[in-house]
């Protein structure tokens, strides 16, 4: 391969002997107007790095995109927060931590569960609920001790007074009275701050709505789905009518598109969505407007929601109001229908027993149940998956009494809103997985055909078949209870989703999910968000005393990078007009001085050559000659 040798010493100076002028007049007007624009590009550039390196705006934090491994030893600067769930079977710690915020008005604490050395998420639970102790208020804070000393253990001692704790009840404690609520949260905010540290405010300690339940696991979805952040990056976009807007021309804010939510427990059921349009017949206590910024009118973070909460509508409780409804029904059946028969039980009562047929439970399997009387019946199952799911219909609009109060309804008279399902994403929980994946093992996105399918063969199965396949162990992930009553679950599931909520068959946009990127979502993770919301303002208070921009700048910050090319659009025409200009001025005096020589023609010097001139030095001596 051949070398090349470069001399720099000698580079520079045949480049500072060089004869600038002589070399810019052999240019053309041509060369020298492109010199000009490629200068004026590299100068636009560098102004522009410049620019936004040291005046820009300051970078988004991303974060809050990934997710962080808790474990011990997080640093100083990290903060902590524990919410406590109290329910009606019992109550649940979680702890949850965060970095300091980036500064940047436009990103949210980056809040992530904590997890042990094990990898574990820190969670502990206790029973019995906290509304058992409606009538000793003073026991509550002995009982949520356990729970608090648990957490402790996790967080560093000289951390433990700067770190947040919210406890916040939902369905048990809705069910007792307001003054022993009172009592109960008395005893915590009093007695707690004596035993831990941690950071409690009254404001700290309340019973939440069904409502605020469901905008907090909704917010809690789309915050792990990333779908509170910025950008496009794969996610599809939505322009949103901005909230609270009283002018009549539409305004528009563009945006990710949040997936909505459905949650199916025990005892209810609810339904979460964003609307992105106004919609004025929509009753205002089936909207949730919330700012998740710390900032008033920020509109990347200003969402309103559409969410409902069906009591009784949860799998356990259909069930009981399904065995209520089938033997109130089978009343008038006639003699030859049941089986009549009389025996003895305590307190010398004479009880009647029936025999019902029930298309929801597996072929072969016999269930005895009471009515409100004392009569025992004995249920059949039929494994009529058909059958089961239009005898449910009937559930769906129990209360008969209850009008439509907005068209359009879904159950019980409840109003919903149109949903784009063309373009419109849910995430099912609890029972859309557990009755999708525990038995069937076809948990993830939804396919009615292949659900109903599965559904079928189940609850045509004999009893006795279905016995023996849970006693080999073939389906660990589900309790006998899940099998004795997966026929009626998997009905109560579609019906709820395709009759009720209105979901079309074809709908293939429900993803069933238990875990999300690896960590399993609680509604109190948005609880958490949305109440420490303000915290930011720290972050960027010392942001900006850190990072004071300089005194020619203006509070808001202006693209400057649109203005600069601007400029460089509008001095590039005026360069091209300026060659044009040339380009004429050059025409015309060639046809005046065509045949005129130029100066240098009769001024020429010793040791030059004049294009176009031949001559001869002679010696005198020559010419005496």
């Amino acid at each position: 391969m051949a070398r090349i040798h470069f001399n720099v010493p000698q580079f520079l100076h045949n480049l500072r002997h060089v004869r600038w002028e002589t070399t810019l007049q052999r240019w053309s007007t041509k060369q020298a107007a492109l010199a000009a624009v490629l200068i004026l590009t590299v100068l636009v550039i560098l102004f522009i790095i410049v620019e936004t390196i040291f005046f820009g705006r300051p970078p988004i934090n991303k974060k809050h995109q990934h997710v962080i491994e808790g474990g011990e030893g997080l640093g100083p600067k990290v903060h902590y927060g524990i919410v406590i769930d109290c329910g009606s079977s019992g109550s649940r710690v979680f702890l949850y931590f965060w970095p300091p915020h980036s500064g940047n008005p436009k990103d949210l604490l980056n809040i992530q569960q904590f997890m042990d050395s094990q990898g574990n998420p820190v969670i502990k639970k206790i029973k019995p609920g906290l509304d058992t102790f409606k009538d000793n208020p003073e026991a509550a804070s002995d009982y949520i001790k356990p729970l608090l000393q648990f957490v402790a253990a996790h967080i560093p001692v000289d951390q433990q007074k700067e770190t947040i704790l919210f406890i916040l009840a939902t369905a048990g404690m809705r069910m007792i009275p307001e003054e022993s609520q009172k009592a109960i949260f008395q005893n915590l905010y009093t007695e707690i701050p004596k035993m831990f540290p941690f950071v409690i405010s009254e404001s700290n300690l309340e019973v939440i709505s069904g409502k605020q339940e469901g905008v907090y696991a909704w917010i809690a979805v789309n915050y792990v789905l990333h779908k509170f952040d910025h950008g496009a990056d794969e996610h599809p976009l939505v322009a949103v009518e901005v909230p609270g807007n009283t002018n009549k021309e539409k305004r528009t804010h563009v945006r990710r598109r949040t997936v909505g939510m459905l949650d199916m427990g025990g005892g209810s059921m609810q339904i979460a969505f964003e609307i992105t349009s106004k919609y004025n017949n929509i009753p205002k206590h089936r909207i949730a407007e919330f700012n998740l910024g710390c900032k008033n009118n920020d509109l990347d973070h200003t969402y309103r929601v559409y969410v409902t909460t069906y009591l009784g509508f949860g799998a356990n409780e259909a069930r009981e109001h399904y065995e209520e409804f089938l033997l109130t029904s089978n009343v008038s059946l006639t003699n030859s229908d049941m089986e009549n028969t009389t025996f003895n039980i305590p307190f010398n009562r004479e009880k009647t027993r029936f025999n019902v047929s029930d298309p929801c439970l597996p072929v072969g399997l016999t269930q005895e149940v009471k009515n409100t009387e004392g009569h025992i019946h004995f249920l059949h199952g039929l494994g009529d998956y058909e059958a089961c799911s239009s005898k449910l219909v009937k559930l769906l609009n129990r209360n008969a009494s209850i009008p439509c109060e907005q068209a359009p309804c879904s159950m019980n008279g409840v109003h919903q809103p149109m949903i784009s399902f063309h373009n419109s994403e849910f995430y099912g929980f609890s029972e859309f997985w557990y009755t999708m994946d525990d038995v069937f093992r076809i948990g993830g996105i939804y396919n009615f055909e292949k659900f109903k399918f599965e559904a079928k063969k189940f609850c045509g199965t004999k009893w006795s078949t279905l016995q023996s396949w849970y006693e080999e162990k073939l389906y660990p992930r589900a309790d006998e209870n899940r099998f004795r009553f997966q026929c009626f679950k998997a009905a109560w599931m579609t019906t709820v989703l395709h009759k009720g909520l209105k979901f079309p068959p074809s709908y293939h946009m429900l993803r069933s999910v238990q875990l999300i990127n690896h960590r399993e979502v609680q509604w109190t993770l948005g609880a958490l968000l949305h109440r420490t919301r303000f915290l930011p303002l720290r972050g960027m208070n010392s942001f900006e005393t850190q990072h004071p921009p300089p005194h020619w700048v203006k509070n808001r910050y202006v693209i400057n990078e649109y203005v600069i090319i601007f400029c460089f659009v509008i001095v590039t025409i005026a360069i091209l007009s300026y060659l044009k200009h040339l380009r004429i001025c050059q025409s015309k005096k060639t046809d005046k001085l065509h045949h005129v020589p130029s100066m240098s023609y009769f001024m020429v010097e010793e040791d030059q050559i004049e294009q176009g001139l031949n001559y001869v030095i002679v010696d005198h001596k020559d010419l005496e000659q």
